[in-house]
């Protein structure tokens, strides 16, 4: 195969007439990245502030992970799980070791690792609380973001999710985030097995619950006998300024889902974390996959989580997320056009004063591009701002300008 894309507009042509047309990127084609920059195939740098959803928090194509990566391939990529592999049983050690917990189930993708986190909070609900067969509940709450798989979207309260996809898988409660009452009164019903919430809701719009909202969640699974599963992919390896948002009030989820920057966004790879009570409810055939927990992703997780701990990019994403803030705060109060920021270490957004219809929070990442920054709204009028935990103090407020100054002139011209 020989056959090589020259021009911007020949690979949007190409995606459009052989692709499914479920997303709708901006008309950026990426073809080269290094650190927290991407550049175009006409050779435009643009700095990233998406990060693949935080799935590249070490940077783009990092020297040590990619190496990993090609060390490994040399040797041995897939074995499936029919036979043992020398890098699965370390990597599996090492997770365990960094986030505390007896034990580890290494999938693909994020909504595998969700999908893994259901199955063994109902098979635990039903061997270990003693939910009568078939009854099991798990309860989530609205807006939240956990995949696409026809079992994950049951839960989902997003229109765009959910049309045209039923019927839905039943087994799921659907309460307020952010709200303790409606929580202890979910929790009471004595068939709930597990509560699934992110720490800090991403793909929502980077909405952070208020202070002891996660501490007093975990007090009540604990209360009612009810296991706190945790969806860390977004906002986890160090994007918060922690290792895991659930660091910042002292909670230790029952089960910790990871993945997106668990690779440093060079393979899919994801993992569920817990402890043996509820890791070994499961069963050999009970659950798997053939790519997951392959040694080519263990090698590569091994060196990305690493690289996270060695370069303090937990300590660099809460500094800058700070400064970052500030600057956007700042900026709010020179125009109407932002009404609203929020976020915790370098997971942010800016919401922008119009209509989730509307097309204004689109058309300024269109100008962010034009002025070489990268980033997507989403559900329309809400721009996510996460770049790669690598940037430094001087980058950040040099995308701070371009950020302010698209913002303004906007304003002026729009």
């Amino acid at each position: 195969m020989t056959e090589t894309i020259s021009t911007s507009r020949e690979a949007i042509l190409l995606e459009d007439k052989y692709g499914a047309h479920n997303y709708h990127p901006l008309p950026v084609v990426l073809t080269k990245g290094e650190g927290v920059f991407l550049w175009d195939v006409e050779g435009k740098r643009y700095y990233d502030f998406l990060s693949a959803y935080s799935a590249v928090n070490q940077g783009h194509c990092h020297p040590r992970i990619i190496n990993a990566l090609i060390e490994q391939a040399k040797e041995l990529t897939l074995t499936s799980r029919a036979f043992y592999n020398d890098k699965l049983g370390l990597a599996e050690k090492y997770v365990c070791e960094t986030f505390g917990y007896q034990k580890a189930l290494f999938m693909n993708s994020g909504a595998e690792a969700n999908e893994t986190a259901i199955k063994l909070a109902r098979k635990w609900g039903y061997t270990k609380k003693g939910i009568p067969d078939n009854e099991a509940v798990i309860v989530a709450v609205k807006k939240n973001f956990h995949g696409r798989t026809t079992t994950i979207i049951s839960a989902s309260t997003d229109p765009s999710a959910r049309k045209g996809f039923g019927p839905f898988m039943p087994g799921f409660e659907i309460v307020d985030y952010d709200n303790v009452a409606a929580l202890e009164k979910a929790l009471d019903n004595p068939n709930v097995c597990g509560l699934w919430i992110e720490p800090i809701q991403g793909e929502a719009g980077v909405y952070v619950p208020a202070e002891g909202y996660l501490r007093t969640a975990a007090q009540l699974c604990k209360k009612h006998n009810v296991l706190l599963m945790m969806d860390e992919i977004q906002t986890g390896i160090a994007r918060t300024g922690k290792m895991l948002a659930s660091d910042h009030e002292g909670v230790r989820p029952d089960l910790l889902i990871l993945g997106k920057a668990l690779s440093g966004g060079v393979l899919p790879i994801s993992v569920v974390l817990a402890d043996d009570e509820i890791m070994l409810v499961i069963k050999p055939g009970e659950h798997g996959s053939t790519f997951g927990g392959n040694p080519l992703a263990a090698a590569v997780c091994m060196e990305a989580l690493q690289v996270v701990k060695d370069e303090k990019l937990a300590e660099n994403s809460q500094r800058l997320g700070v400064i970052f803030r500030e600057r956007m705060q700042a900026l709010m109060k020179k125009t109407s056009l932002i009404t609203l920021v929020r976020g915790k270490g370098l997971l942010n957004a800016i919401v922008i004063n119009d209509s989730p219809e509307s097309e204004t929070a689109y058309n300024l990442c269109v100008e962010f591009s034009k002025n070489g920054l990268l980033a997507k709204p989403t559900h329309g009028n809400i721009i996510r701002l996460a770049p790669p935990l690598v940037i430094n103090e001087e980058q950040l407020h040099e995308c701070c300008d371009v950020i302010e100054k698209c913002i303004l002139e906007f304003k002026k011209t729009s």
